[in-house]
């Protein structure tokens, strides 16, 4: 069976959102079609009613889970499958943030488990684009209890202990659950996360949607997910280091790695028991394993089923991409 598996490459799912601006077009070259902006493209999706499809090979039109279901381990790692089953575990988005997002925090496994809404959401962020003098929001600048945080929303003084952070691109931000956080105008980011479509919306700056209405707020909802630690620092450190494979995060969820590369790469992926996703962030590279070779640009990914374990990476002129895969015995 694991014969006929290949890399994967997926049909995009465009988000229409009220903060959306047009970089996905503009930038990365994705044709988003009628809408008046794109908030987000989702590249690589197992939520259950937004899967994404296959958008080559054999398996062209077919949904995401639906070969988990059929691969297994094959395709996700034995680990993997045995840990997530027959739903894939990550959600790939590109973000463009023209307008202030929402500020918002997602639950973790626990509490999402608690009310019945499958995984929690940790996430991280990669900056690909920002504007001069773009912020954002990540955690509080100060320690928080949940009383604390009652007390702010009470006094309608949330936005004196949110905590801003000045962005250029290529920063990098994780953000586990439990983090609030908002992205700014002017922002571009690849996320990665858990498969999870819960957002607790905490503030929306007042907005008002075409329809003339404010959209829902969960504050109640966020007070139980909040966690107020104060970190030594919200941002991650990145090496700026070319043809080499550089560790962004490391988490329970997924292992994010930095590729710049001019040329080519050979990778082995025989001591690892997951998919790997390469996910280009600038440029152009052909994916080359024994069986043949994909193109993939910026504003697309490809997956790597776990049981091709040796590919080549074969950039065009410069390359910048993410490595993604799971590794379940490592802990946050």
């Amino acid at each position: 069976m694991s014969t006929v598996l290949y890399p994967f490459k997926f049909k995009p799912i465009f988000k229409d959102r009220i903060w959306g601006g047009r970089k996905i077009k503009d930038v990365l070259g994705v044709d988003y079609g009628p809408l008046p902006n794109c908030g987000e493209l989702w590249l690589l999706s197992g939520v259950w009613d937004e899967q994404s499809e296959i958008a080559n090979g054999d398996f062209e039109g077919d949904e995401i889970n639906d070969l988990v279901e059929t691969f297994m381990g094959d395709l996700v790692g034995e680990s993997v499958f045995d840990q997530y089953g027959e739903q894939f575990p990550l959600l790939l988005k590109i973000i463009d943030a023209n307008d202030w997002l929402s500020v918002q925090v997602h639950p973790d496994d626990e509490l999402a488990e608690k009310r019945g809404l499958g995984n929690g959401k940790t996430e991280m962020w990669y900056v690909m684009q920002a504007e001069q003098d773009a912020e954002l929001i990540m955690g509080f600048n100060r320690e928080m209890t949940r009383m604390d945080y009652v007390n702010a929303l009470k006094d309608n003084n949330l936005q004196s202990v949110l905590n801003h952070e000045a962005v250029k691109k290529n920063d990098v931000f994780f953000i586990p659950a439990g983090r609030v956080h908002a992205l700014g105008p002017g922002i571009m980011v690849a996320e990665i996360q858990q498969t999870s479509d819960t957002t607790y919306r905490i503030y929306d700056w007042d907005r008002i949607d075409v329809a003339g209405m404010r959209r829902e707020l969960h504050v109640a909802q966020s007070v139980e997910a909040i966690d107020g630690r104060l970190p030594e620092r919200y941002k991650t450190q990145v090496a700026d280091v070319m043809n080499k494979t550089v560790p962004v995060v490391d988490c329970q969820y997924f292992v994010t790695n930095l590729l710049q590369l001019q040329g080519e790469m050979e990778k082995d992926y025989s001591n690892l028991d997951s998919f790997v996703i390469l996910m280009p962030l600038e440029g152009k590279f052909s994916l080359v394993w024994e069986n043949g070779a994909v193109f993939v640009s910026a504003g697309e990914c490809v997956l790597v089923p776990n049981v091709i374990k040796k590919v080549s990476i074969r950039a065009e002129e410069y390359c910048k991409m993410l490595e993604i895969y799971c590794q379940l015995e490592e802990e946050c």
